[in-house]
């Protein structure tokens, strides 16, 4: 069957973003990162830095986590927290951005959201640590703190966030289709790849 909806689920700094958009390039079919938190912010009411910063990390415990939550919401709405509202209005739009069409998202847990479409390619993308050290600061500059450092902490959050929602283990090769080490394989073998898979 043709695989109409591909998506990426990447480790920091191991290019997954760029992977998809040129894969979606390839396709000619839309492609869903930044454009997804801004959907998922308009649904929500949420600032869009908020949608970026929490929507795929792990769930904030103070109230400071929720500085750029509407005005008035104190931390439950719907009976529920703030991240866990969020949660469900993620899903909903990813849910509806598949309905419509063929598309590759990036990231927002959309392979276990989608994991029932039998449509659905899910591919992982990994990478040696100094490749993606070396990335994050050419693409992002240095910071305080060392690329090493900053690759943690973000895999990190990414990886409670994944466990708290789905009760799955962020990385591990059966929760994907395909699993591909950028810093082995390359950018564009890895976009090669998939656009192949998506094909057949």
């Amino acid at each position: 069957m043709e695989k109409k909806i591909i998506t990426i689920s990447r480790e920091f700094g191991s290019g997954g973003r760029s992977i998809g958009r040129e894969v979606a390039q390839k396709l000619g079919i839309p492609f869903y990162d930044k454009e997804l938190v801004d959907q998922i912010a308009m649904e929500s009411g949420f600032a869009p830095q908020f949608v970026e910063e929490h929507g795929e990390h792990s769930p904030g415990k103070s109230f400071l986590s929720y500085a750029f939550a509407p005005q008035g919401v104190p931390g439950v709405m719907n009976g529920m927290s703030a991240a866990d509202f969020l949660w469900n209005i993620q899903c909903n739009v990813i849910l509806q951005l598949a309905d419509k069409g063929p598309c590759v998202i990036v990231g927002r847990n959309a392979d276990y959201i989608l994991k029932d479409r039998p449509d659905a390619l899910h591919a992982y993308i990994h990478a040696d640590i100094a490749y993606r050290a070396e990335r994050i600061v050419r693409l992002y500059g240095e910071s305080e703190k060392s690329p090493e450092a900053r690759l943690q902490e973000k895999d990190k959050r990414r990886r409670v966030n994944y466990q708290h929602y789905t009760g799955r283990t962020w990385g591990a090769a059966q929760n994907y289709d395909i699993c591909l080490s950028s810093s082995k394989l390359g950018i564009e073998t890895c976009v090669d790849i998939l656009v192949n898979l998506a094909s057949k």
